[in-house]
């Protein structure tokens, strides 16, 4: 199976959090029998956070040896440009042919390039963020976690 971690996920990994051991007994996105991969836009995230956050050297060089499990998806495609172009304006409930069905969803402009990634590679998304919500089974197959439902089960 091939997953594509969101930027939040990593930070669970990274943090250790009680969910992303849910993941691991799960779905197992680093197993040998999967393929993970990261957006390119996910390691900017990432860089942009241990700035802000001052992260030392230590932190900085656990995230780099924790990235090089993932294969990096590259966002210079024609494919990508596509879909994140037809995702915002599907988003937007603008795209001729395809109603949202309901309002429109602001994304994040990070976040349809992780979306529009995860369509062209036809990955899964792994998330907690409900803001992909709509995309799921019409461009990707979404898996979203809900830290506080794992809460009791997994913080103890």
């Amino acid at each position: 199976m091939r997953y594509l971690i969101d930027t939040n996920i990593i930070v669970l990994y990274l943090r250790n959090d009680y969910a992303s051991k849910y993941i691991d007994e799960k779905y197992n996105p680093l197993g040998l029998e999967n393929i993970p991969v990261i957006s390119v836009v996910t390691i900017g995230e990432l860089k942009s956070l241990g700035i802000r956050n001052n992260w030392g050297p230590k932190r900085q060089e656990k995230l780099e040896e924790f990235l090089h499990q993932f294969l990096i998806a590259d966002i210079n495609s024609k494919d990508v440009l596509d879909k994140y172009a037809e995702i915002d304006a599907f988003s937007q409930d603008k795209l001729p042919g395809s109603p949202l069905g309901n309002s429109s969803r602001n994304m994040g402009k990070n976040d349809l390039w992780i979306a529009s990634t995860a369509a062209v590679i036809k990955a899964s998304l792994i998330t907690t963020d409900n803001d992909f919500d709509h995309l799921d089974n019409k461009y990707l197959k979404l898996i979203r976690i809900d830290r506080k439902s794992l809460k009791d089960q997994y913080n103890s």
